[in-house]
């Protein structure tokens, strides 16, 4: 089972499908560089397997989806303390794959100062455009990236919202490749939305995304949540195919950040001190493994 992948990279779990689509029936798929198969065997249980191993890899069923490592991962699965609350409706949104690094899609997902000029009139409009000044830390306790304090103004800030307010935000990286969203509940101003980002890297430039969402939202169609997650999300997807170079560079002053960028700069900080290469302008180049 070779891969181009670091042991940092490899020590993590990744979602690999969503649970719902996995059946007895293999489907394939890919995590970092290695070809994969996922089933369900005769009692239900979920089965993962190398293309080109026998023995099975660690399967989980957690937040609607399948996980798996290529590693031995010290921790367990990030904990989404929203998601075992029984009035929060769980919204599988699919995926998405994307022709960039999984660790860009990490970052723009942090980044508030796109929303007016990719999101137009959704999550920003000019003339508000101004990322208003927040806080960032690595919290050393829990071995997590955190942006608090955030806010923003949103024409549309969630599905069910009726009109422009002013979005509080918190932001979380929980390991390299999961990132969460805490922002305002338009239905219930004293919790917070919780928005997932499980991110899939296929290979170093190419990911699958799959957003997972905990809402307090028993009104909104299913079918409305979703669509309003796809929209925002294919609307980044044509900036993050765009951008160059593809993989994340780590070395100081390769990209100039601004004030706005206070998540980025930590985010890029705690993957270079966690020896993250994988996804990076430092680790393999696009291309060096086959493409599924």
């Amino acid at each position: 089972m070779p891969s181009h992948a670091e042991p940092a990279a490899l020590d993590q779990w990744y979602v690999i499908d969503n649970s719902d689509a996995v059946t007895v029936t293999p489907r394939q798929t890919r995590l970092l560089g290695v070809d994969l198969s996922v089933r369900r065997d005769r009692n239900g249980r979920i089965v993962v397997t190398a293309a080109d191993g026998v023995d099975p890899l660690p399967a989980r069923e957690r937040y609607d989806c399948v996980w798996t490592t290529l590693g031995a991962p010290p921790r367990d699965i990030p904990l989404i303390s929203e998601a075992d609350e029984v009035d929060r409706r769980h919204v599988v949104c699919g995926s998405v794959t994307v022709k960039a690094s999984g660790l860009r899609i990490v970052e723009n997902f942090l980044d508030m100062a796109h929303f007016p000029f990719v999101h137009t009139d959704i999550l920003g409009a000019e003339p508000n455009t101004e990322v208003l000044h927040y806080t960032t830390e690595i919290r050393r306790d829990v071995d997590e990236v955190w942006a608090t304090n955030c806010q923003f103004f949103q024409p549309q800030a969630a599905a069910s919202a009726q009109g422009g307010i002013m979005t509080q935000y918190q932001y979380r990286v929980a390991s390299p490749f999961v990132t969460l969203l805490y922002k305002t509940c338009p239905n219930a101003y004293d919790r917070w939305d919780v928005i997932a980002l499980f991110v899939q890297p296929l290979d170093p430039g190419r990911c699958r995304a799959h957003p997972v969402m905990f809402l307090v939202d028993d009104v909104s169609p299913l079918g409305t949540l979703i669509q309003f997650q796809q929209l925002i999300f294919l609307q980044d997807r044509i900036i993050l195919e765009n951008q160059r170079p593809v993989l994340l560079p780590l070395e100081p002053r390769a990209e100039i950040p601004t004030r706005a960028d206070g998540s980025s700069v930590a985010y890029r900080r705690w993957l270079k001190e966690k020896g993250i290469v994988y996804g990076t302008t430092a680790g393999p180049a696009i291309g060096a493994t086959a493409q599924a």
